[in-house]
Formats: C-alpha cells, sequence, structure tokens
C-alpha cells in the first residue's frame, strides 16, 4: 500500500484527503516508480477546484507531474528516450495522481531526469517548461522580438524568460518591486505593474514590443499587452480564459475551449531536459511542503504570488 492525495468532492484544498492506495504492479507499457517530489501547480487545484468542470468522476487523485526511481518495468517499458530500467531516475509528465508515495504510469509519460537536477527542481521542471515552449511556438518568438511577458518571477514566468532569451529575444518581465533581482538575474529587463505599466514598457523599449505572454491573467496583462503589441496573434495567455476570447487572443493551456498544445508540449519535453543538462535552464523551488501539508501548499499556490515552484515530497 502507499499513499495518494485525493479530492472528495469539488471545492477548495479542504476538499483533499490522503488515502491508502494499491496500484499494483506495471502492466505491459508501463512502470512503476518511487515518487521522490511531485511538482504543485495552479492546474491542480483549478481541476479540483471546478474551473474546468465538474464531470471528471471523484475522489479524484491529483498532481501532474512528479519525479522519482524507477522500481519495476512491465514488458515494452519504452518511453519517448527509449527502454525505461529498474533504478532508472525519470520525470513524470503528464499524469494523474502525482501526489503521491508511488505511482504505476505508462512508460510514455517518463523522461531520463538530468544528473544535475536535484528531484525537486525536476519535478516542477516539465508543466512550467511545456507551458511555456507552447507560449513562445504559438506566438512565434524568434531572434531579434522584444518579448514582453507578465508574472515574469513566477513559475511558468521564469521559464519563459529563460527559453526566449536562449531564441535570441530580448525579454522584458513584469513582476512585484520585491521580485525585480529575480527577473533580472534571468537576465530580463524588470518592470514593476501596477498603474502606469504601459509607459513603463515604452520607456524600455521605444521601437515597440512584438509579441506578448500573460501567464497572470490579470485585466491589467491583457490590457497592457493589446495597447503595446499591434498583432494580437503574436499574444498569448493561460489564464485569462474569458477575456482572452473576448480580446481575440491566443488562449492556450487545459481552460474550457483553449488549444491545448498537446503535440507542441509532448515535444517539448526531451528538450527542456536537454537544456537543463547542458546547462541553460533552471528550475527555482520557492518552497517544499511533505506530502502531509498538502492543503498548505495549496493555499500557497493559490495566492499566485510565489517567486518559483512549490513542491511536496514524501
Amino acid at each position: 500500500m502507499s499513499r495518494a492525495v485525493v479530492a472528495t468532492a469539488f471545492g477548495g484544498p479542504e476538499v483533499l484527503s490522503i488515502v491508502n492506495v494499491d496500484d499494483g504492479p506495471p502492466g505491459p507499457g508501463q512502470i512503476a516508480v518511487d515518487v521522490r517530489a511531485a511538482g504543485v501547480n495552479p492546474a491542480d487545484w483549478k481541476m479540483y477546484g471546478g474551473e474546468f468542470g465538474t464531470k471528471m468522476p471523484l475522489p479524484m487523485r491529483v498532481g501532474m507531474e512528479a519525479s522519482g526511481i524507477v522500481t519495476a518495468v512491465g514488458a515494452d517499458a519504452v518511453g519517448p528516450r527509449g527502454p525505461i530500467a529498474v533504478g532508472d531516475e525519470v520525470i513524470l509528465y503528464r499524469i494523474n495522481g502525482g501526489y503521491a508515495d508511488r505511482l504505476v504510469v505508462d512508460a510514455a509519460s517518463a523522461v531520463p531526469k538530468p544528473s544535475n537536477m536535484t528531484f525537486e527542481e525536476s519535478s516542477g521542471l516539465m508543466l512550467t517548461g511545456v507551458s511555456a515552449v507552447h507560449m513562445l511556438t504559438a506566438t512565434g518568438v524568434e531572434q531579434g522580438d522584444t518579448v514582453l511577458i507578465h508574472g515574469a518571477s513566477g513559475g511558468v514566468g521564469q521559464m519563459a524568460v529563460q527559453l526566449a532569451l536562449s531564441r535570441g529575444a530580448r525579454v522584458i518581465g513584469t513582476g512585484s518591486a520585491a521580485r525585480q533581482d529575480v527577473v533580472r538575474g534571468l537576465g530580463a529587463e524588470p518592470v514593476t505593474y501596477g498603474d502606469g505599466l504601459a509607459d513603463r514598457v515604452r520607456a524600455l523599449a521605444p521601437g515597440g514590443v512584438d509579441a506578448a505572454l500573460d501567464t497572470v491573467g490579470a485585466d491589467e496583462a491583457i490590457d497592457v499587452s493589446l495597447e503595446l503589441v499591434a498583432d494580437r496573434s503574436r499574444i498569448a495567455t493561460i489564464a485569462a480564459f474569458p477575456r482572452g476570447f473576448e480580446a481575440g487572443i491566443k488562449v492556450l493551456g487545459g481552460g474550457p475551449g483553449a488549444d491545448a498544445g498537446t503535440d507542441i508540449r509532448n515535444a517539448a519535453r526531451l528538450d527542456l531536459v536537454d537544456l537543463v543538462a547542458a546547462g541553460k535552464l533552471s528550475v527555482a523551488i520557492a518552497a517544499v511542503y511533505s506530502l502531509t501539508q498538502v492543503v498548505d501548499a495549496q493555499r500557497a499556490i493559490m495566492t499566485g504570488h510565489t517567486a518559483g515552484k512549490i513542491v511536496l515530497v514524501p
């Protein structure tokens, strides 16, 4: 038996419970993994909170990404980078039920964990990383572009900054006054959000802004993006779903009607681990909670003000 976090109803973090589960041995094409860390994401609470609909069966296991060590393999257990063996250190994404001690998952969800990354860091790489790749790809960011990233000090924001810079773009990143050093440390030019944001961005980029990525979902982020970027196809949001559709910009991710970008996100997984292995991409950890502190971890991620990833460990 192992432990897993489940939502017993749709609602706030209070609907979460830790229960004993027995997933059994891995079947054909599956692997069993001892979880060492699980990434916590806004999409997790939005899922059990009902923002993505309430038709999913309950109880619902929670968590879309994790990392750990393979303890058993089924027949033909082959991942995106080849056969998987007992003892391999892996990152799992996209999965159901990452908040757990042990998982049995399809081998197709497992990619090798870079040796220069901790389990905690690696558990927070994938969802933010593939989301950032999706946004940059959808808006066509390339060398020479000037990109405005809203929420640059958050989990997806930090990934988007690093990946945009690796494409040769210039990045201006919004954040609070307290987090300007975080944004600057990533290589972006920081600007505080709030009244006058558009003018502050214009002062930094009098030649104009080519693309804008919204990871926050605030009206200000959408308003300023529309004001500064002439081509609406080069504005993307992963958070402002109704407003994004109304504005005619690209709405990406798991929200109702959004472009899930499944092929782009799946293909990005190996690129992300290769960038980490090459020392060109990193994950900042904001806080680590134990599995028994899952409610506290959810409340922290729900604030929307974390500087990096929140992680659960067994």
